[in-house]
This record gives structure tokens, sequence and C-alpha cells, in this order.
């Protein structure tokens, strides 16, 4: 936990730092989660005893989220911005005794089938944890109530969302039964806090930043401005301080709010932590090709005509080629293989190229990797997702060879090869 003083124990709310804002809220005061639509859904389920998955998609960036259903009671729940924060977040709280770098718990997660991603490998991790003995059934059910009322008030903020249901379960064990009024009525609790203090603007998955540390020096006491400055690095959103400050998050957002108002201090979108399960996969011997010196171009496509179209164009141009037909397989061959740079189809069977590469930009070794999303739809709203999820340029099928090719020439110099490969 932090040691140093806390900045909210001693904020001075003068003239310079005003509380009072222009900004216009929600009429949060006669809103009722539990009487939502989202909300009655979930009782829905539980009334025809539904078993299987209920999935969630946000229409403005793809956002997924994930419930597991048993007769009707929720088995468990994953998916947003920060699923392994969030992971981390209640280990912290409630299963202290498992470390909280997350690149320790790779030895555990050998136990799971890669290809099983899909069935949350954290709730597979819990499961383990308590036939271990590790975490007791009391810790691993106070850890998956406090994920489930993240996620929940998450999906009461969301503005437009999608749903579909899937009568299959992927979760094979069954550790405990959550009863989602609880969740429910703490999304209910947290929203009218935040609207009786007057900050329900504010992202709690975003991260504050020192912007003007000049500025803030001079308007605040040493202890508050040493305290800002260890706390507020950018790599900790407002749900992470608040557990690592052991505090309410109302009180932290709040506590900054003079600080946000007045622009010494603002908001950014940060990643996830390194998802554990798709560590790094080295390369093995038999794929060192004498070649190897140059681009491999990956296709992620359904369409085998598409894959053959796309390999005479880059065996003609000089560039290794790698054909993947299988959406769910993709993931794990490309990990394994590493392409210089990939074309992803938007639609495919069982999967969207959405979340393909959302789960790709989570790998440490696909960060800067170009990824070229395929589509024969070109709106302006595919577009501005396709960016969201860090996709790095967009093509309209039917492919265009001249297109394709410049695509190629401008993302894959020889000296961006050579950096990533490092």
């Amino acid at each position: 936990m932090i040691k140093v003083p806390f900045f909210l124990d001693s904020i001075d709310y003068g003239n310079d730092l005003s509380m009072n804002s222009q900004t216009s809220f929600p009429p949060l005061q006669g809103y009722r989660f539990g009487d939502s639509q989202r909300a009655q859904l979930l009782a829905t389920l539980k009334r025809i005893h539904f078993s299987g998955q209920l999935v969630w998609t946000a229409s403005n960036d793809g956002q997924k989220w994930i419930f597991y259903f048993c007769l009707g009671r929720i088995i468990y729940a994953t998916g947003g911005t920060h699923p392994v924060r969030r992971l981390a977040r209640s280990l912290a709280t409630y299963c202290s005794q498992i470390p909280l770098d997350i690149t320790q718990l790779r030895p555990a997660l050998r136990r799971f089938e890669l290809n099983n991603y899909t069935s949350s490998w954290e709730y597979q991790l819990l499961c383990l944890w308590v036939e271990q003995k590790k975490i007791t059934q009391e810790q691993a059910e106070e850890a998956i109530q406090s994920i489930l009322s993240e996620i929940l008030f998450d999906i009461s903020q969301a503005q437009t969302l999608t749903h579909h249901i899937k009568e299959e379960s992927s979760i094979s064990k069954q550790l405990i039964l959550i009863d989602e009024q609880q969740a429910i009525e703490e999304v209910q609790r947290l929203w009218q806090k935040l609207w009786n203090a007057k900050i329900t603007e504010y992202s709690l998955d975003k991260a504050p930043v020192i912007k003007q540390p000049k500025q803030l020096q001079e308007n605040t006491s040493t202890k508050v401005y040493q305290a800002l400055t260890q706390l507020l690095d950018g790599k900790n959103t407002l749900r992470d301080l608040a557990i690592k400050t052991q505090r309410d998050v109302v009180q932290v957002k709040r506590s900054l709010l003079p600080y946000l108002k007045s622009g010494l201090v603002e908001l950014i979108s940060i990643p996830d932590l390194p998802d554990p399960f798709f560590q790094e996969v080295p390369d093995p011997p038999s794929l060192k090709q004498e070649n190897s010196n140059k681009p491999l171009i990956a296709c992620v496509d359904d369409s085998l005509s598409i894959c053959q179209t796309m390999e005479k164009l880059m065996t003609a141009a000089g560039y290794q080629f790698m054909s993947v037909n299988d959406g769910l397989r993709a993931l794990t061959i490309l990990l394994l293989r590493k392409p210089d740079l990939i074309f992803l189809d938007l639609v495919m069977p069982n999967t969207n190229g959405y979340e393909i590469c959302r789960q790709l930009r989570k790998a440490p070794s696909f960060r800067e990797t170009p990824i070229v999303i395929l589509t024969g739809n070109d709106g302006i709203v595919d577009q501005v997702r396709a960016k969201l999820v860090g996709a790095s340029s967009f093509l309209s099928k039917p492919v265009d060879a001249q297109k394709v090719l410049g695509v190629i020439y401008k993302h894959l110099s020889q000296d961006s090869i050579s950096a990533r490969r490092i």
C-alpha cells in the first residue's frame, strides 16, 4: 500500500482551485439501475434458469462484457476495458496472500489450454486456488462479487448496448453462484454517491496525471505536492488509486476534482495490465527459415479466395506469407509466428476483427505491429471502431492490389521491422 500522506487529508478548496463547474449532470436522482432493461434482462435469465453466456457489446467501440450463468445464477463475469486490472484490484482487496505481480500467474496458467481463453482464465485461476487451498471459498466469492459489481456499473454507464445469448456454457466448474441483486444494489449506491458529489462526468477507468507540475507546486503545500507527484504518475486508474490508498473511489475522485477543473491534473486512458495468458511464445527452431530476414505478413480471413489472392500478391512482392482461416485459432497462431504485419478480416464466424485486434494489442509483442482491418463495409463507424481497438489502417474489400501494397510500404520500413524484432 502507499505509505505517503494521502492528499485528500489536506486539500485546500481555495479560490484558485474552485469546486464550481458549469457541467450539467444527468438526472440520476430518479435513476434506478434495478429498474433498467439491462437489469431486467438479468432477472429474466434468472427466472428461466438459463445456463450459458450473455454477451453485451457496446455499439460505439465494440467493447464486450461476458456473463456466465448456471441455472439462472451468475457464475462469473469478465470483459470491458481493464479485466486484468480489475482482477488485480479484487485480489489486493480480498486475496492479499496472492502475489500482485501478474507475471507470477503464468506458471499456474500453463494448466489451461490456450484456445480456452474464452472460458475466462481469471475464473479458472480462482477455482484452482480454492482447490489448492491458497484462498478460501469465501474469499473467492467476495472477489467475484466485487468484479461483478464493477462490470455492472460499467454496463450501466454504456449508452448503447446490444446483447446475444449463447446457451452452451464454456465454464464447467461451478465455484459459486452469485445473486446479482447485491451487485445491483452496490451499483445504485455508487451512482447515487457520484451524483451527490456532482462528479459523474469522469470515467473511473481513466488515470490521473499531473499536467502542469510547476503551477501545481505553486498552488499546493509541499506535503500535498509530494503525495500527488508519487500517486499521479499516469499508471493507475481512479479505481486502482482507491485500492492503493485504501479509500473509497468517490472520495478519491472528489479530492482530485479541484485539480481537474483547474487543468493542473488531467485524466488519460491507459492500457490494461499485461495479460498473463497471452505470454510470449518462443519461435520453434523449425520456423527459423533461411529467408527470415524478409518481412512475414499474415492474413486472418475465413475466405479462402481472399487469402489466396493475398498470398499471390505478397509472394510476388518478395514477402513471406501466412494465412489463418479460423478466427478462433488466430491468436494462438499469431502469437507463435509473430508476423511483421497483419491483415485482419472484420467479420468472421464466432468472432470478429475488433476483438482479435483488442486481444493482440494486449500482448507486448504486438503493441507496435501494424494491423490492417479488411471489411466489405467501408462506413465511417467501422473505421472509428477499428481505430479505437488499435487498428493501424483500414482497407475495403474486394482487395485492390495497389492499395494493399501501398499499405505495406507505408508500415513496413526496414527500420521499423528491426525495432519490433529487438
